[in-house]
């Protein structure tokens, strides 16, 4: 006699994963260059008109440049904003011509920079292994300030630690100072060794004197720096010599 057909397999539905492709083909790639949101975005969010304060600083400084970073480079690394970009420039030592290692971004409003300081700002730079370091100027002609021949206001820093050098007195303030225009450490012409003091040039009268509230007994190296007033004895042409406590310096 033949035996009835088995009864039809309960339906179960295949395992899970039969239908989810493999997690990393979804992962987005590792992120070097974090530009931010497209520039439509943020034309959106100035649509409703011209950004209050329009008289407000309108540059950034960007600090921590290397040698090679010049206009060309800024420009392609803050495509992202688009045409809200009007000027670019790195600062160059006179006589050089080398980088001083910072420059300006200029844009067309308040609101677009600090859009940009906002979103640029810590995030990876364009193709190189170095985060954005950005800071407001000290005012929309920053740029052009910091390159001119106007007016200069020298601090005396003293308590030096014998390893700090031109450059790193530089850095420490110009961070926080965009307007400083250069820093000397006074060496002595026969050991070559630091005399423990220097000076600090700012294109800034206000800068020059928070940083000698903000920046007094701040460390540098292994020191706390002792800050005063510069007191400009001679003008020589570019070159200024500036004393303090019977202490000299030409810059």
């Amino acid at each position: 006699m033949q035996q009835p057909p088995p009864p039809p397999p309960q339906y179960a539905p295949p395992p899970p994963q039969q239908f989810q492709l493999p997690h990393q083909q979804y992962a987005p790639p590792p992120q070097h260059y974090a530009p931010p949101p497209p520039q439509q975005q943020y034309g959106a969010q100035m649509a409703g008109g011209p950004a209050p304060g329009g008289d407000e600083i309108r540059s950034l400084w960007i600090g921590d440049l290397q040698y090679w970073m010049d206009e060309s480079y800024l420009s392609n690394a803050f495509a992202p904003m688009g045409q809200q970009v009007t000027s670019v420039k790195v600062i160059r030592n006179k006589q050089s011509g080398h980088s001083e290692g910072y420059g300006f971004i200029e844009f067309q409003s308040h609101a677009a920079a600090e859009y940009a300081l906002a979103n640029f700002n810590g995030r990876m730079m364009l193709n190189v292994d170095q985060l954005f370091k950005l800071n407001w100027a000290s005012s929309g002609a920053g740029e052009r300030r910091a390159a001119d021949d106007g007016p200069e206001h020298t601090i005396f820093v003293g308590d030096l630690a014998s390893d700090v050098t031109d450059s790193m007195l530089e850095e420490a303030f110009k961070t926080s100072y965009p307007s400083v225009r250069g820093a000397k450490v006074v060496f002595d012409k026969v050991t070559g060794r630091s005399k423990g003091y220097g000076f600090v040039r700012f294109g800034d009268e206000n800068e020059q004197t928070r940083a000698m509230t903000e920046m007094n007994g701040a460390t540098l190296s292994t020191r706390q720096m002792r800050l005063g007033p510069a007191a400009n004895k001679k003008n020589m042409g570019t070159q200024q010599t500036y004393s303090t406590n019977g202490r000299h310096a030409t810059l």
